[in-house]
């Protein structure tokens, strides 16, 4: 995908969100500890993504805004991060998440593999929807992964591209902290043996990881996507 490729497509779904996975809370996945929530359906499908099964369109709960935002608040965190997928394929319904959120004193933090420039065309052309979610956004981490330029410096992100927005005043100091932050993966394993990956880590690492917790390796279910 190029900075000339098109925006943002429109919202699949505007009464419901696609949801791909509810993590109630995390500290691999933002700053503090955060309620974490992969959509389901990504129109960008970065070559060497980290989730690609959550590229379909298909599947996935589907969750009205209040009870996504009432599941959030019940999980007594920091704040609220969306992750994807895609979260501006469905612009609309978590733009009501996101305000749902921030009006209870939370922040909100979202990942996105379309850049910048391209938002704000999106926005120019009267995409209210995307609009809506910037403007309930605090932190925004935007652009696609890139597979030959992996970032092993900073964490929550998963190619050096991408690049942290800052679209409020939650995080004073957050870009100057950024690059000393250490990046956190998180393993669980539950009763059934099924285990759930979340955070940023390399092929490689990410297997002897398993091996540590395991054997044999299962394919792990729910990992994180970065861009």
């Amino acid at each position: 995908m190029s900075d000339d490729g098109p925006g943002p497509r429109p919202p699949v779904g505007v009464e419901t969100v696609a949801v791909a996975r509810f993590l109630a809370a995390t500290r691999a996945e933002g700053p503090g500890e955060r309620t974490a929530v992969w959509v389901q359906g990504c129109a960008i499908r970065c070559p060497g993504c980290f989730n690609p099964h959550l590229w379909s369109f298909r599947g996935g709960e589907r969750v009205a805004p209040a009870d996504l935002v009432r599941r959030a608040l019940d999980a007594g965190t920091e704040g609220l991060t969306l992750l994807g997928g895609e979260p501006f394929d469905q612009a609309a319904p978590l733009a009501a998440v996101a305000d749902g959120v921030r009006a209870a004193g939370r922040s909100v933090m979202t990942f996105t593999g379309y850049t910048r420039a391209q938002l704000h065309r999106a926005v120019d052309v009267g995409r209210d929807d995307v609009a809506a979610l910037l403007a309930a956004t605090d932190l925004l981490v935007a652009g696609p992964f890139l597979a030959d330029r992996i970032d092993t410096r900073r964490p929550w992100v998963g190619s050096t591209n991408q690049e942290f927005v800052l679209l409020g005043d939650r995080f004073p100091g957050l870009l100057d902290e950024v690059s000393h932050s250490p990046d956190r993966v998180e393993v669980t394993v539950d009763a059934a043996g099924r285990i759930a990956v979340n955070g940023w880590a390399e092929v490689d690492a990410l297997d002897e990881l398993l091996a540590s917790v395991t054997t044999p390796r299962p394919r792990p279910a729910g990992a994180s996507r970065r861009g």
